[in-house]
């Protein structure tokens, strides 16, 4: 009997020692509030971010294009004469020369015995023609003298003008011939560089032969290859910038090729390059083709979540609350990506720390420079 009332004693003291702590933490807490986040109470934030508003910017819109470097234009200088000896080259693969310069030179000495010769035979044609106009003038004396018949001296006028025709030929020959024996100089057509070479001295050549290319102003060109699709957006003008050999060079276009490979499905695009030492026709290039600017809408690249293939931003409520929202992305450009389709501007979106969120979850916002900016369109 006496435990049983000391049990209770003890249980009652508990109790009693309880209720008191109880009242204690009561009245320490009755002077604090509770935690409200935007109107949440007792809710805890899943992260702090910061948020920033959708951006309308000029971006360039480009088409990128792969292809060879090759020479503006390239000229065969061929041998204009045939059957010559040739005697010298004075060029070789690689050389500069300019318009007018002597590249090689034929042996003349054949043509020069044919061109006196031919000085030769102007010189009898002209003596004929002497003798017979002497003779046609007596015919036209003799003729109103009525001693000689008209038809004889309509001869004698045709053998005159037979004999001066004679001489016209003549000279003609003699101009074909010095136009020969200026052939067996060959000049260079234009300014540029010699890129081949098959002259050879000694060599007895057709007319027609090639004794060298050149490429002409030293002046070379890009033929990018671009998608039929991309083809359309190109015109005349437009500016391009490509790398060849870790080189950054500029261009224009100039010329269009109006035909699609069966086969790539690419066309052609003649870009037209600045003058460059270390170009050489035949580089591989890579470069873009600017199109013209687009104003678009913008995010940090930061905002930018991909998941399951898809691209998602998170819009930040005023209750601070995010939302997903799918949208479609587009080129990538000093840190900010091109939102193509499904944001609208003037909405707050995580700028970072997006990749940590899901679908509903309570943020804080930092109190950052470009966070308190944007206050004021958080609380619209």
């Amino acid at each position: 009997m006496n435990r049983i009332k000391t049990i209770s004693r003890t249980q009652i003291m508990l109790a009693g020692a309880g209720s008191l702590a109880m009242i204690a933490a009561l009245v320490f807490f009755a002077g604090k509030k509770p935690v409200v986040v935007q109107g949440v109470a007792g809710a805890q934030p899943a992260l702090t971010v910061t948020i920033a508003v959708p951006d309308m910017r000029s971006w360039q819109h480009k088409t990128t294009a792969t292809g060879n470097v090759q020479a503006w234009q390239e000229a065969i200088v061929g041998a204009e004469v045939g059957g010559l000896r040739l005697e010298k080259v004075l060029v070789n693969v690689g050389d500069e020369v300019r318009k007018g310069q002597l590249l090689a030179q034929f042996s003349d000495e054949m043509l020069q015995i044919e061109l006196s010769q031919l000085r030769a035979a102007l010189a009898e044609s002209r003596a004929r023609v002497v003798e017979a106009e002497v003779k046609e003038a007596s015919a036209q004396k003799l003729k109103v003298s009525g001693v000689m018949s008209t038809q004889l001296v309509a001869q004698h006028e045709a053998a005159a003008q037979m004999a001066r025709a004679q001489v016209d030929a003549a000279a003609a020959r003699i101009q074909a011939q010095k136009l020969r024996l200026g052939y067996t100089k060959v000049l260079a057509p234009d300014s540029g560089s010699i890129s081949a070479r098959s002259a050879t001295v000694g060599s007895v050549l057709q007319t027609g032969s090639e004794l060298f290319r050149l490429i002409r102003r030293n002046k070379y060109e890009w033929r990018a290859e671009v998608s039929e699709g991309q083809l359309s957006k190109i015109k005349v003008g437009q500016k391009a910038m490509l790398q060849v050999d870790q080189h950054t060079v500029s261009g224009v276009v100039k010329r269009i090729s109006p035909v699609i490979d069966r086969q790539s499905r690419n066309g052609v695009v003649y870009v037209e390059l600045a003058s460059a030492k270390f170009l050489k026709a035949g580089m591989f290039a890579q470069g873009e083709i600017a199109l013209g600017q687009d104003h678009i809408l913008t995010v940090p690249q930061d905002a930018i979540v991909v998941r399951d293939g898809f691209s998602y931003l998170y819009k930040v409520g005023a209750d601070n609350r995010v939302a997903q929202v799918k949208v479609v992305a587009g080129r990538r450009q000093d840190g900010r990506v091109e939102v193509v389709e499904g944001l609208q501007a003037n909405t707050n979106i995580v700028a970072s720390g997006a990749g940590f969120l899901s679908d509903g979850d309570l943020v804080r916002v930092a109190s950052t420079a470009t966070a308190s900016t944007l206050q004021p369109v958080l609380k619209n």
